[in-house]
């Protein structure tokens, strides 16, 4: 739906009540013209090797220059 600014960097989730859980603190940075699915990003050959891709259960990750330019592309 758009891009967001990670503000704080992963620290230990307080709402976890067992194993080995993080999350950080995004705000709303930006908003992309047309929302880009999982299923658009599946499809696309140079966004196969994407950590959401390969390990699904990921919601934050880091991603590469070329692939961020490739979304931002398919959001516009």
């Amino acid at each position: 739906m758009g891009i967001a600014e990670v503000v704080r960097e992963a620290y230990p989730d307080p709402t976890a009540e067992e194993g080995d859980w993080s999350c950080v603190d995004i705000v709303p940075f930006k908003p992309v013209k047309k929302p880009v699915t999982l299923a658009a990003l599946k499809s696309h050959a140079s966004l196969q090797d994407l950590a959401l891709i390969r390990q699904t259960r990921l919601s934050v990750m880091p991603i590469s220059a070329p692939e961020f330019k490739t979304i931002l592309k398919m959001g516009s």
